[in-house]
């Protein structure tokens, strides 16, 4: 099996670490559970589904909202951040959650690229539009896309089919 090298680098742990500091920044000294933070990973990136900002990446021919492989990456890159005190992780009653570490403003100021600069704007629109949602209005929000996400996939699916005839 051949690993293609740009791979590695687009949605990498360390790219998904970035997002979750800025993320995790932006809404300090707030925190989020695996669970919101896995969304707000791809919300971020695809903020104009929000009516919000352009995209930071390109559209792909598949945008799942929600996939294992999502939290896999981000929960890998939690980790590789909270072994440099960018992220921190607290016990609460309700599990875990994470929020910026000690190091985390200081190394948000010093990445500077467009790339990041949008990131970090981005991040700060997006955690000032769901600051003031509960957990289960949110989860109903993310439910409710994915669902439309599931529609449009199957409608494109229908529309592949049909061309192929």
């Amino acid at each position: 099996m051949m690993i293609d090298k740009n791979s590695l680098t687009f949605n990498s742990p360390f790219e998904a670490g970035v997002r979750a500091v800025a993320l995790l920044g932006s809404a300090y000294p707030e925190g989020y559970d695996i669970q919101r933070l896995v969304a707000f990973d791809y919300l971020l990136v695809r903020t104009s589904i929000l009516d919000g900002p352009t995209d930071l990446h390109p559209p792909a021919p598949i945008q799942p909202p929600a996939t294992e492989v999502r939290r896999k990456i981000v929960q890998d890159a939690l980790h590789l951040m909270m072994t440099r005190d960018l992220v921190q992780r607290d016990i609460t009653e309700e599990g875990f959650t994470y929020r910026a570490g000690e190091t985390a403003a200081m190394f948000l100021e010093a990445l500077s690229t467009p790339y990041i600069s949008a990131l970090k704007e981005r991040a700060q629109w997006l955690t000032a539009q769901f600051s003031e949602w509960d957990e289960v209005t949110f989860d109903q929000f993310m439910r409710e896309l994915l669902d439309k996400w599931i529609v449009e996939f199957q409608d494109e699916e229908l529309d592949d089919e049909r061309f192929r005839r």
